[in-house]
């Protein structure tokens, strides 16, 4: 069996990064170093006061430490990690741009003052998990050792968890929602139609590229080899 350091290191990049930032924010805010007042979206705070921050701390905190943390934090284990090393194999930047999209849509639906949200990181996880789904939808999973379900209803499962728990619907149901906007205009309406329109940006690929994140096949851009010196500069090299 591998050591918790191997198994860390052999994570994809998005899932891993992602998953850590959301649990050391958690532990931040739980040993009281950091307090959750100063990550949650507030438009007004963003706009009025310059607090920019906001759009991207929000995406980080699961709430205090509680089972409803801990399923959360496993959903990014097991689900993201499985979707980046299966289906985005090798298209990091297509998993990076999907992150991306789903923040974006989350902040644009917070906006709305019936689907104000406060907290984006549960929506993100939620997404993750119904992008997950649709990919492996004939996968069988067992809900605490009780049900046996296909994996294409675990998204929905989960929304009668939080029922039961007493946790907010809201939540999971935007998650889902924004993971069905991008599974149908990346995957359902491309198949249809031929056309995508959720095509990967290239200024996504530059940035996979410049920082050397993971790997994407047949990317446009590649980071070009300058050689082992330590000033590197900015170079990209296209595909033709």
């Amino acid at each position: 069996m591998s050591s918790p350091g191997e198994y860390y290191n052999s994570l994809p990049p998005i899932s891993k990064a992602f998953g850590t930032l959301c649990f050391f924010t958690t532990v931040l805010v739980q040993l009281q170093i950091l307090n959750p007042g100063l990550l949650f979206l507030s438009y007004p705070y963003v706009f009025k006061n310059f607090e920019i921050w906001r759009l991207f701390t929000s995406f980080f905190f699961l709430g205090k430490f509680s089972i409803n943390f801990g399923i959360r934090l496993l959903m990014i284990a097991r689900y993201g990690v499985q979707l980046e090393k299966g289906s985005f194999e090798k298209r990091t930047a297509d998993f990076l741009w999907m992150m991306i999209f789903g923040a974006i849509s989350l902040l644009v639906l917070s906006a709305i003052p019936f689907l104000q949200t406060y907290f984006l990181a549960v929506p993100m996880v939620s997404m993750l998990l119904y992008v997950w789904s649709r990919e492996y939808p004939n996968s069988q999973i067992s809900m605490y050792g009780l049900v046996q379900l296909r994996s294409f209803y675990l998204p929905w499962a989960m929304l009668g968890l939080d029922v039961i728990f007493g946790s907010p619907i809201l939540p999971g149901l935007l998650g889902i929602l924004v993971g069905h906007l991008y599974y149908f205009f990346s995957v359902l309406h491309p198949l249809a139609s031929g056309k995508n329109y959720l095509k990967t940006p290239m200024w996504v690929h530059k940035i996979v590229a410049r920082f050397r994140i993971g790997m994407q096949a047949n990317a446009p851009v590649r980071a070009a080899n300058t050689g082992p010196s330590a000033f590197r500069g900015r170079g990209y090299r296209l595909n033709q």
